[in-house]
Parts: structure tokens; sequence; C-alpha cells
């Protein structure tokens, strides 16, 4: 018999705490002093801002109204699909062929524009060189540059490479 009580006490006894301690219920509140203070017996009436803060939720929590707060955490989205996660893995290889176009854009431009600044400068020392140079005119004809003319495309070349050499 003394096993059989054992065996009763032993199945119930648990149950029976785990129920009463599901029923205990803790309260938080400021009393007048501006004190906060936990209990598991229900605060005054007179007390500001009551919540339960533990155990079965009572009807009525708070007297105050709740205020809308911008730092809330946001809801969970549901899971997303498959069509979802596909559509996003597209758009982000996407965006990333037009990031690398770009990338590969503004190379060729930076390429060129070096490119143009070092044809810039050897054309300024081969002008500053004084050496004889001759250019066509109008009818195609080749005519040796003067040093008024020279000045001229020296003047010309150091304006393309200022704009050119930054």
């Amino acid at each position: 018999m003394t096993s059989k009580s054992s065996f009763i006490f032993a199945l119930f006894f648990p149950l029976t705490v785990a129920t009463i301690s599901a029923q205990a219920e803790t309260y938080q509140w400021k009393d007048s002093n501006g004190q906060t203070v936990v209990s598991d017996v229900p605060p005054p009436s007179t007390a500001k801002g009551r919540r339960s803060i533990g155990g079965v939720k009572p009807a009525v929590v708070s007297e105050a109204i709740p205020e809308k707060t911008t730092d809330a955490p946001k809801v969970a989205d549901a899971p997303k699909t498959i069509a979802e996660k596909d559509l996003d893995f597209k758009k982000r290889q996407q965006e990333s062929r037009e990031k690398a176009d770009k990338q590969a854009k503004e190379q060729a431009a930076e390429k060129e524009k070096s490119e143009n600044c070092d044809r810039a400068r050897r054309n300024l020392a081969a002008l500053e060189a004084n050496q004889p140079m001759t250019t066509y005119d109008d009818k195609g004809e080749r005519k040796l540059m003067d040093s008024t003319l020279r000045e001229q495309e020296i003047e010309r070349a150091r304006k393309f490479m200022a704009d050119s050499c930054k």
C-alpha cells in the first residue's frame, strides 16, 4: 500500500505545484513616493502605472492608455516564398551587374583621361623644345610653324592640360 501511495503522491504532487505556481501573479506599480513596488498582491487602486509582469493576466492590467511608440520592434514578416526569394536574387544580380558596368565605365573614362593628359604633356614638351615643326594649312599643304603660331599652340596645350590633368 505504501508504494501505491508513494506512486500517487509522486505523480500528483508535481502537477499540483505546477498548477499553483501557474496561478501565481506578479504585479509591479509605483507607490505614492514614486518607488517601484513588485509584489504578488494586487496593487491598490490608487497606484500609478499598474501592470502585471507574470502569471495569468488579469482582465485589466493597467488603467493608463498605452502610448504608441515609434521604437517598437516591427512584427516579423511571414517567411518569403520561393518566388519572392528568386525575385530578390534576380534583383541583387541586376544591381551587381549595373554596379560592375558603372565601375568599368568609370575605369575606362579614367584611363582615357590619363592617356589624354600624357599626350598633352608630350605635345607641350615638343612645342617648348623649339625644334622645327610643321602644320597643315587649309589646302592640306605642309607649312612651317612660326613663333606666334607656336606660342598659340603652347597656350592651347597648357589650357588642355589644365582641364584634363586634374
